[in-house]
Protein backbone atom coordinates (compact mmCIF):
# COMPACT_ATOMS: atom_id res chain seq x y z
CA UNK A 1 0.00 0.00 0.00
CA UNK A 2 1.26 3.46 -0.86
CA UNK A 3 2.20 5.61 2.11
CA UNK A 4 0.94 9.15 1.52
CA UNK A 5 3.27 11.59 3.20
CA UNK A 6 4.65 13.97 0.61
CA UNK A 7 2.79 16.91 -0.91
CA UNK A 8 1.62 16.61 -4.50
CA UNK A 9 -1.95 16.62 -5.71
CA UNK A 10 -2.86 15.95 -2.08
CA UNK A 11 -1.82 19.54 -1.26
CA UNK A 12 -4.46 21.00 -3.59
CA UNK A 13 -8.12 21.67 -2.74
CA UNK A 14 -10.24 22.00 -5.92
CA UNK A 15 -13.75 23.40 -6.22
CA UNK A 16 -15.56 26.61 -5.28
CA UNK A 17 -17.34 25.43 -2.12
CA UNK A 18 -14.34 23.50 -0.69
CA UNK A 19 -12.04 26.49 -1.24
CA UNK A 20 -14.56 28.84 0.39
CA UNK A 21 -14.87 26.49 3.39
CA UNK A 22 -11.09 26.32 3.71
CA UNK A 23 -10.66 30.10 3.48
CA UNK A 24 -13.39 30.58 6.07
CA UNK A 25 -11.97 28.00 8.50
CA UNK A 26 -8.23 28.46 8.14
CA UNK A 27 -6.98 31.11 5.70
CA UNK A 28 -3.52 30.77 7.24
CA UNK A 29 -3.23 27.27 5.77
CA UNK A 30 -3.73 28.54 2.22
CA UNK A 31 -0.56 29.25 0.27
CA UNK A 32 -2.13 30.38 -3.02
CA UNK A 33 -5.57 30.40 -4.62
CA UNK A 34 -5.60 29.84 -8.39
CA UNK A 35 -8.56 31.27 -10.31
CA UNK A 36 -9.21 30.43 -13.93
CA UNK A 37 -9.33 33.52 -16.12
CA UNK A 38 -12.91 34.32 -17.07
CA UNK A 39 -14.46 32.39 -14.17
CA UNK A 40 -17.54 34.19 -12.87
CA UNK A 41 -20.15 33.85 -10.17
CA UNK A 42 -20.93 34.87 -6.57
CA UNK A 43 -18.61 32.22 -5.09
CA UNK A 44 -15.69 33.47 -7.17
CA UNK A 45 -16.37 37.01 -5.95
CA UNK A 46 -16.50 35.78 -2.34
CA UNK A 47 -13.20 33.95 -2.75
CA UNK A 48 -11.50 37.06 -4.09
CA UNK A 49 -12.94 39.22 -1.29
CA UNK A 50 -11.80 36.80 1.43
CA UNK A 51 -8.35 36.50 -0.11
CA UNK A 52 -7.96 40.27 -0.12
CA UNK A 53 -9.25 40.65 3.45
CA UNK A 54 -7.09 37.81 4.81
CA UNK A 55 -4.10 38.73 2.64
CA UNK A 56 -4.06 35.34 0.97
CA UNK A 57 -2.21 35.33 -2.34
CA UNK A 58 -4.36 34.60 -5.42
CA UNK A 59 -3.54 34.33 -9.09
CA UNK A 60 -5.51 34.42 -12.33
CA UNK A 61 -4.33 31.56 -14.55
CA UNK A 62 -5.19 29.92 -17.84
CA UNK A 63 -7.26 26.74 -17.77
CA UNK A 64 -4.25 24.67 -18.88
CA UNK A 65 -2.24 25.78 -15.84
CA UNK A 66 -5.12 24.97 -13.51
CA UNK A 67 -5.41 21.51 -15.08
CA UNK A 68 -1.71 20.90 -14.52
CA UNK A 69 -2.20 21.81 -10.87
CA UNK A 70 -5.20 19.48 -10.53
CA UNK A 71 -6.20 17.30 -13.51
CA UNK A 72 -9.87 17.07 -12.63
CA UNK A 73 -12.96 19.20 -12.18
CA UNK A 74 -11.98 22.39 -10.35
CA UNK A 75 -14.97 24.62 -11.21
CA UNK A 76 -12.38 27.22 -12.12
CA UNK A 77 -10.69 27.45 -8.72
CA UNK A 78 -8.15 25.53 -6.66
CA UNK A 79 -6.19 26.31 -3.51
CA UNK A 80 -2.70 25.08 -2.70
CA UNK A 81 -2.54 24.37 1.03
CA UNK A 82 0.07 23.70 3.65
CA UNK A 83 -0.14 20.61 5.82
CA UNK A 84 -2.18 21.01 9.00
CA UNK A 85 -0.63 22.72 12.00
CA UNK A 86 -0.16 20.38 14.95
CA UNK A 87 -1.22 20.76 18.56
CA UNK A 88 0.70 19.78 21.66
CA UNK A 89 -0.56 16.45 23.01
CA UNK A 90 -0.55 17.60 26.63
CA UNK A 91 -2.67 20.60 25.67
CA UNK A 92 -5.06 18.41 23.71
CA UNK A 93 -5.49 16.02 26.64
CA UNK A 94 -6.14 18.89 29.02
CA UNK A 95 -8.55 20.84 26.83
CA UNK A 96 -10.24 17.73 25.42
CA UNK A 97 -12.02 17.05 28.70
CA UNK A 98 -14.16 20.14 28.09
CA UNK A 99 -15.33 19.15 24.60
CA UNK A 100 -19.05 18.40 24.11
CA UNK A 101 -17.97 14.86 23.24
CA UNK A 102 -14.74 14.28 25.23
CA UNK A 103 -13.33 11.81 22.72
CA UNK A 104 -9.96 12.02 20.95
CA UNK A 105 -9.79 10.01 17.75
CA UNK A 106 -6.42 8.21 17.38
CA UNK A 107 -5.71 6.97 13.86
CA UNK A 108 -3.17 4.15 13.77
CA UNK A 109 -1.56 4.45 10.33
CA UNK A 110 -4.75 5.35 8.47
CA UNK A 111 -3.29 6.20 5.08
CA UNK A 112 -6.15 7.42 2.92
CA UNK A 113 -6.55 11.21 3.28
CA UNK A 114 -10.20 10.89 2.26
CA UNK A 115 -10.82 8.62 5.25
CA UNK A 116 -9.04 11.03 7.59
CA UNK A 117 -11.05 13.96 6.25
CA UNK A 118 -14.35 12.12 6.56
CA UNK A 119 -13.54 11.07 10.13
CA UNK A 120 -12.56 14.62 11.04
CA UNK A 121 -15.88 15.86 9.64
CA UNK A 122 -17.86 13.37 11.76
CA UNK A 123 -15.78 14.03 14.87
CA UNK A 124 -16.16 17.80 14.61
CA UNK A 125 -19.91 17.62 13.95
CA UNK A 126 -20.46 15.45 17.03
CA UNK A 127 -18.39 17.70 19.30
CA UNK A 128 -15.22 15.58 19.52
CA UNK A 129 -12.03 16.85 21.13
CA UNK A 130 -9.46 16.32 18.37
CA UNK A 131 -7.25 13.93 16.43
CA UNK A 132 -4.11 12.02 17.36
CA UNK A 133 -1.95 10.61 14.55
CA UNK A 134 1.51 9.01 14.32
CA UNK A 135 4.26 10.89 12.51
CA UNK A 136 5.09 8.13 10.03
CA UNK A 137 2.98 6.00 7.69
CA UNK A 138 -0.09 8.18 7.95
CA UNK A 139 -2.07 10.23 5.45
CA UNK A 140 -0.73 13.62 4.38
CA UNK A 141 -3.11 16.14 5.93
CA UNK A 142 -3.16 18.43 2.96
CA UNK A 143 -5.65 19.22 0.24
CA UNK A 144 -7.37 15.85 -0.19
CA UNK A 145 -7.95 15.46 3.56
CA UNK A 146 -9.05 19.09 3.88
CA UNK A 147 -11.56 18.74 1.05
CA UNK A 148 -13.04 15.51 2.47
CA UNK A 149 -13.38 17.16 5.89
CA UNK A 150 -15.41 20.11 4.51
CA UNK A 151 -13.40 22.51 6.67
CA UNK A 152 -13.57 20.43 9.87
CA UNK A 153 -9.89 19.46 9.76
CA UNK A 154 -8.92 23.12 10.06
CA UNK A 155 -11.13 23.54 13.14
CA UNK A 156 -9.98 20.46 15.09
CA UNK A 157 -6.73 20.28 17.06
CA UNK A 158 -4.46 17.56 15.66
CA UNK A 159 -1.57 16.12 17.70
CA UNK A 160 1.15 14.22 15.83
CA UNK A 161 3.42 11.95 17.87
CA UNK A 162 6.44 9.87 16.89
CA UNK A 163 5.23 6.87 18.92
CA UNK A 164 1.46 6.38 19.12
CA UNK A 165 1.70 3.70 21.83
CA UNK A 166 3.64 6.05 24.11
CA UNK A 167 1.14 8.81 23.39
CA UNK A 168 -1.63 6.48 24.58
CA UNK A 169 0.40 5.76 27.72
CA UNK A 170 0.43 9.51 28.37
CA UNK A 171 -3.35 9.63 27.93
CA UNK A 172 -3.80 6.70 30.32
CA UNK A 173 -1.58 8.38 32.91
CA UNK A 174 -3.86 11.43 32.76
CA UNK A 175 -7.03 9.43 33.37
CA UNK A 176 -8.22 8.85 29.82
CA UNK A 177 -9.74 5.53 28.80
CA UNK A 178 -8.46 3.94 25.57
CA UNK A 179 -10.96 2.08 23.38
CA UNK A 180 -9.83 0.20 20.25
CA UNK A 181 -12.14 -0.98 17.48
CA UNK A 182 -11.36 -4.48 16.22
CA UNK A 183 -12.89 -6.93 13.78
CA UNK A 184 -12.77 -9.76 16.34
CA UNK A 185 -16.22 -11.28 17.01
CA UNK A 186 -14.94 -12.21 20.47
CA UNK A 187 -14.57 -8.56 21.44
CA UNK A 188 -17.38 -6.75 23.23
CA UNK A 189 -20.27 -5.47 21.15
CA UNK A 190 -20.20 -1.71 20.59
CA UNK A 191 -23.83 -1.49 21.71
CA UNK A 192 -23.23 -3.25 25.04
CA UNK A 193 -19.79 -1.86 25.90
CA UNK A 194 -19.48 0.54 28.85
CA UNK A 195 -18.80 4.15 27.92
CA UNK A 196 -16.41 6.03 30.17
CA UNK A 197 -15.10 9.44 29.23
CA UNK A 198 -12.75 11.12 28.59
CA UNK A 199 -11.82 8.52 26.02
CA UNK A 200 -9.34 7.96 23.21
CA UNK A 201 -10.92 5.97 20.38
CA UNK A 202 -8.36 4.07 18.29
CA UNK A 203 -9.06 3.15 14.68
CA UNK A 204 -6.61 1.04 12.71
CA UNK A 205 -5.06 0.91 9.27
CA UNK A 206 -7.41 0.21 6.34
CA UNK A 207 -5.95 -3.29 5.78
CA UNK A 208 -4.11 -4.35 8.93
CA UNK A 209 -6.21 -2.77 11.65
CA UNK A 210 -4.74 -1.65 14.98
CA UNK A 211 -1.12 -2.72 15.52
CA UNK A 212 -0.47 -5.12 18.45
CA UNK A 213 1.72 -2.66 20.35
CA UNK A 214 -1.00 -0.02 20.17
CA UNK A 215 -3.76 -2.51 20.95
CA UNK A 216 -2.03 -3.46 24.21
CA UNK A 217 -2.82 0.02 25.56
CA UNK A 218 -6.58 -0.41 25.10
CA UNK A 219 -8.62 -0.63 28.29
CA UNK A 220 -11.61 -1.62 26.15
CA UNK A 221 -11.98 -3.40 22.80
CA UNK A 222 -15.20 -3.20 20.82
CA UNK A 223 -16.48 -4.61 17.57
CA UNK A 224 -19.46 -3.57 15.45
CA UNK A 225 -21.83 -6.54 15.25
CA UNK A 226 -22.99 -7.15 11.67
CA UNK A 227 -26.39 -8.63 10.87
CA UNK A 228 -25.13 -10.22 7.65
CA UNK A 229 -21.86 -11.94 6.69
CA UNK A 230 -19.58 -9.20 5.46
CA UNK A 231 -15.84 -8.76 5.19
CA UNK A 232 -15.47 -5.41 6.97
CA UNK A 233 -16.55 -1.79 7.03
CA UNK A 234 -14.54 1.10 5.66
CA UNK A 235 -12.60 2.78 8.49
CA UNK A 236 -14.49 6.04 8.00
CA UNK A 237 -17.84 4.22 8.13
CA UNK A 238 -16.83 2.25 11.22
CA UNK A 239 -15.55 5.37 12.95
CA UNK A 240 -18.77 7.25 12.20
CA UNK A 241 -20.85 4.42 13.69
CA UNK A 242 -18.77 4.22 16.87
CA UNK A 243 -18.65 7.99 17.37
CA UNK A 244 -22.38 8.24 16.71
CA UNK A 245 -23.14 5.57 19.30
CA UNK A 246 -20.92 7.27 21.88
CA UNK A 247 -22.56 10.65 21.20
CA UNK A 248 -26.03 9.12 21.47
CA UNK A 249 -25.27 7.50 24.81
CA UNK A 250 -23.63 10.62 26.19
CA UNK A 251 -26.69 12.66 25.22
CA UNK A 252 -29.02 10.09 26.78
CA UNK A 253 -26.96 10.10 29.96
CA UNK A 254 -27.19 13.89 30.15
CA UNK A 255 -30.97 13.82 29.59
CA UNK A 256 -31.43 11.27 32.35
CA UNK A 257 -29.46 13.24 34.96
Amino acid sequence: MKTIQEPGQDSVVPGRKPVLELLDAAPGRVDTVFLQKGARGPEISQIVEICKAARVRFRLVERAELERLFPGNTQGVAARVREADYADLATLLRAGRQAPLPVILALDQVQDPGNVGALARTLYALGGAGLLVPKDRTAFLGGAAAKASAGALARLPVAREVNLARALDQALDQGWEVCATVADPGAGSLYAAPLRTPLVLVLGNEEKGVRPGVLKRATLRVTIPLARPFDSLNVAQAGAMVLGEFARRLTARGSAS
